[in-house]
């Protein structure tokens, strides 16, 4: 199997993947661990990549998004974006629109806490 069909076969088998740097239990770069940390506040339950384990995934998974960073999160197949875009997102309540419009479970009372917080 290529790499490309491996990160599409990823993408589709799993409704929440995070491409990151380590993994969600020990992230490590800072915006992998933003990232992560959200979505395991959030109770939203995802599959980690960690780049870092593998050279052609971590360079392939940017030439599948024609994304140039690190972390990449996907939800039911679709790129949703890096860091920036996914903290842009949970705090204006896209993200959660998003899960909900994709049925994706999630803690709302928690997300609601992250944008309480950062306010």
């Amino acid at each position: 199997m290529s790499v490309e069909e491996t990160i599409r076969k990823t993408v589709t088998e799993n409704d929440v993947v995070l491409f990151m740097k380590g993994t969600k239990m020990m992230p490590q770069c800072g915006f992998s661990s933003r990232i992560a940390g959200v979505l395991n506040y959030m109770g939203v339950e995802f599959a980690d990549v960690n780049v870092l384990a593998d050279e052609q995934i971590r360079q392939g998974i940017k030439d599948y998004s024609d994304w140039p960073t690190i972390p990449q999160l996907y939800v039911k197949g679709e790129f949703v974006g890096g860091c920036d875009i996914v903290t842009e997102m949970t705090l204006s309540g896209e993200l959660d629109q998003l899960f909900a419009d994709q049925g994706i479970g999630f803690d709302k009372d928690a997300a609601e806490k992250i944008r309480e917080a950062n306010g």
